[in-house]
């Protein structure tokens, strides 16, 4: 079968990924998507049960810092394009190991850079879209938004790495003409997203009757924003955004941590039909994270007013949804909550 165009998309197997695959498998019937996916932790091929038969997509269990691999890869599908996913994500994790942060989320972006220039040359039918954080920027105080022109000034290993990786993508695109695009988005929910992020942790413990651990005071502010929002932006990117430009993504919707856990443990103590206030006898307040980030804002302008991107659901509505879904899919609660995980987890709130 001749495709109209033929994506590589990197960590398509973890959270946002996964979302991203399958809607562009099923929306785009005519491109070949290969997931290409280390398979760490939070990698978990179950997230694309629905597409996996699907003529237009492919798997490739591959590191992004085995550069053989990666050549070999490039020769295989002659790819005209790269959606760049696979990151080591987790802020504590790069706290105890900033190791795997450095490399995997600066090399590893390098080796694909590497590919992209050896095998497209000058091409104007390219793309090299590099998915962000909005953590690159550093911290807010209680007023302000990042735009796309806020210095960088990330605070922990990961967001330092992530920096780098932004950097990275800029100069390849400078120096060797290489089609590039970044986002850097706010904080998602939704979802199929490992239970070390805080909605799906919550959601576990309250079913497991397990203590829920919040930093310092919960005092610390995050833009959320749905992943499905998040993949019909990178989608709007990707197919619309101009070459050589940087887009923020964010959900305009800023809430402390603790006022977070309250609304997640009222609408679990509905679902589960618990005693009012149930849930929120389990939080308890753990010592804050080393250099934790006071607010993090996204001014989302450039996209809504270039692209049109504009969230589609009430925070309240997406956060429902979102634990509608854990509470059908326990079994895949239970998949992901074993071995490794349980060791993370004791290892950084007991």
């Amino acid at each position: 079968m001749n495709f109209k165009k033929k994506i590589l998309i990197t960590g398509g197997a973890g959270f946002i990924g996964s979302h991203v695959i399958r809607k562009m498998v099923k929306k785009y019937p005519d491109y070949l998507i290969v997931n290409l996916d280390k398979l760490t932790y939070a990698g978990n091929l179950n997230n694309l049960n629905e597409i996996v038969n699907h003529v237009n997509y492919k798997f490739e269990n591959i590191d992004i810092n085995n550069v053989k691999a990666i050549d070999s890869v490039f020769k295989k599908y002659l790819f005209d394009s790269v959606i760049h996913l696979a990151a080591e994500s987790h802020v504590d994790r790069s706290i105890s190991n900033p190791d795997d942060f450095i490399i995997t989320n600066i090399l590893g972006t390098l080796n694909l850079l590497n590919a992209c220039k050896d095998t497209w040359g000058n091409s104007d039918n390219n793309c090299f879209y590099h998915i962000s954080t909005d953590e690159v920027y550093g911290s807010l105080g209680e007023t302000g938004f990042f735009t796309e022109s806020t210095s960088y000034d990330p605070r922990s290993p990961y967001s330092a790495s992530k920096a780098s990786s932004d950097h990275l993508v800029r100069a390849y695109g400078h120096t060797y003409s290489l089609p590039v695009k970044i986002s850097n988005c706010s904080n998602n929910y939704g979802s199929h997203q490992f239970p070390e992020k805080l909605i799906p942790l919550i959601i576990n413990n309250i079913l497991n009757k397990k203590p829920l651990p919040v930093y310092g005071k919960g005092e610390n502010v995050r833009d959320w924003l749905w992943v499905e929002d998040h993949a019909n932006a990178i989608d709007l990117v990707f197919h619309k955004g101009k070459t050589g430009e940087t887009y923020n993504i964010g959900g305009h919707n800023e809430w402390t941590n603790i006022d977070l856990v309250y609304l997640l443990c009222d609408i679990m103590d509905r679902k589960l039909s618990n005693n009012e206030g149930d849930s929120r006898k389990l939080i308890t307040y753990v010592k804050d994270r080393a250099g934790h980030d006071l607010r993090y804002a996204i001014d989302a302008t450039k996209i809504e007013k270039e692209l049109g991107f504009k969230p589609s659901l009430n925070f309240q509505v997406g956060l429902e949804k979102t634990v509608d879904w854990y509470l059908d899919n326990k079994s895949w609660l239970d998949d992901v909550t074993t071995g490794n995980y349980q060791n993370y987890y004791k290892q950084h709130y007991k």
